[in-house]
């Protein structure tokens, strides 16, 4: 992870003698925090670092990604520049679906693509935004776009106690908001090895995701149900590294 101490790809973990990356990517209508109940459980041998998106955190001063496309090349651009070695990367949620695009677009990438792709919570994007995944709107006023922010673990209470944090928090969700709802799939597939995870409980997914996510991947794949809902329990997600079979296996084609 040499080289990594930027604002963009925020190293959360590192380990001595490091031989992988998990990349994860902010989560939509937030940042890196999520992240970092990580760092106690992360796997021997893995470091930890976190691609903040524009308008948040440290890279707060830079405008927002006014649409999807936009937000993709940013991502794509940083993963390929950025001195990581072999890594893995991990997307949340709508995350997940930014994740699977730019994975996409490293395809063609031998040197920059990753070594495996883990995705969690999201519906497959073949067939389009549903209506689950259009809510919350850009039509929704301040207070239902914070109560769906604190149902789905976006909204902490030390921000919601602060007037000032709660409005920068509003922006990013409508930003974020933005850019979703310029999300067109056009037929991307991958072919590095893909393991989902979704909660048996959340009512976001769709279920039929095992078998949609299995149809855009021609490489090994695994589909893993977990306890809970959307951010499956907090031991699960706190613990979640150690359910990502790629970084136990060094992708080696076992997640499957």
């Amino acid at each position: 992870m040499s080289g990594v101490r930027d604002t963009t790809m925020v190293p959360l973990h590192r380990t001595p003698d490091a031989g992988r990356t998990l990349v994860g990517l902010s989560l939509f209508g937030g940042g890196t925090a999520a992240y970092r109940p990580w760092t106690a459980g992360m796997p021997a041998g893995t470091d930890l670092v976190v691609l903040c998106y524009p308008g948040r955190e440290g890279r707060f001063t830079e405008p927002f990604a006014r649409d999807w496309d936009e937000l993709a090349t940013g991502v794509t651009e940083s993963l390929r520049t950025a001195d990581l070695g072999p890594y893995v990367l991990f997307g949340h949620s709508m995350s997940g679906w930014m994740a699977f695009d730019v994975a996409a677009r490293l395809e063609t990438d031998e040197a920059r693509k990753p070594e495996a792709l883990v995705l969690s919570s999201c519906n497959a994007p073949d067939r389009g935004l549903t209506d689950s995944e259009r809510f919350p709107t850009h039509q929704d006023d301040d207070e239902r776009l914070l109560e769906w922010m604190g149902t789905y673990g976006l909204l902490p209470p030390h921000v919601r106690e602060d007037d000032d944090l709660t409005e920068l928090a509003l922006e990013v969700m409508r930003a974020d908001i933005a850019v979703r709802d310029t999300f067109v799939h056009a037929g991307a597939r991958v072919s590095v090895p893909l393991q989902v995870f979704s909660g048996a409980d959340d009512p976001l997914i769709s279920a039929d995701v095992g078998s949609r996510w299995g149809g855009l991947t021609s490489g090994p794949y695994r589909h893993d149900v977990l306890g809970g809902g959307h951010f499956y329990t907090p031991e699960i997600w706190r613990a979640l590294p150690s359910r990502i079979a790629p970084i136990h296996s060094v992708a080696s084609g076992s997640a499957s």
